[in-house]
């Protein structure tokens, strides 16, 4: 049984939770909670030198971490990774987006506003936070206007990537209604097979 270590208000660990659950994957969750430290202890810097969540232990000994490689290697061979090169490509596009335009500024508004105290100086970060995370949420606006999911008609793991830290933006401070169409997928993506809440 493989074992997933992750922190449960973590978007990246929940983004690994989900494709196991949709997957039917028996797996062991560890909780890891980098505010108390728990992260940086030998023990866990030997699974994950970054010391970041998640981490999947395949194996006994066998680690992977970064959230898009894990599910990269879970989707592989089923219909969240489509097999043409090209649908197969844009895939990975927006993956990438993910890691480069949209979760640098929603998950760290997110993580300010709602865990950091009212006058704590990362506060003054929001602003730029937020006008760079409304460029990314509207790139996913534009898109989802014209399809259902990100690639084409089929959920595959560009949503459960993407899906992580928009489905919770608001709490990073950004307006939602701004966007009926992300809105319309999120909720088809909560009808998905095997779909769970975080």
């Amino acid at each position: 049984m493989m074992t997933l270590y992750g922190m449960s208000a973590s978007g990246h660990s929940y983004k690994v939770k989900l494709m196991l659950e949709q997957e039917g994957i028996a797996y062991r969750w560890v909780e890891v909670d980098i505010r108390n430290g728990d992260n940086r202890t030998p023990e866990f810097l030997a699974k994950n030198p970054c010391g970041k969540v998640p981490v999947l232990e395949i194996a006994p000994g066998e680690y992977l971490y970064e959230s898009n490689a894990i599910l990269t290697f879970l989707a592989r061979g089923t219909h969240y990774w489509p097999d043409p090169a090209f649908p197969h490509a844009k895939v990975m596009e927006w993956m990438f987006f993910e890691q480069s335009s949209h979760m640098p500024y929603l998950a760290p508004a997110r993580f300010i506003n709602k865990f950091l105290g009212a006058d704590d100086a990362r506060r003054a970060e929001l602003p730029t936070l937020q006008e760079k995370g409304y460029k990314a949420l509207d790139i996913m606006e534009r898109q989802l206007e014209k399809s259902l999911y990100l690639v084409n008609s089929h959920y595959s793991i560009a949503d459960n990537a993407l899906f992580a830290y928009t489905h919770i933006a608001h709490e990073g401070g950004f307006d939602m209604s701004r966007y009926p169409a992300i809105q319309a997928w999120i909720e088809r993506v909560t009808q998905t097979p095997g779909f769970v809440a975080m």
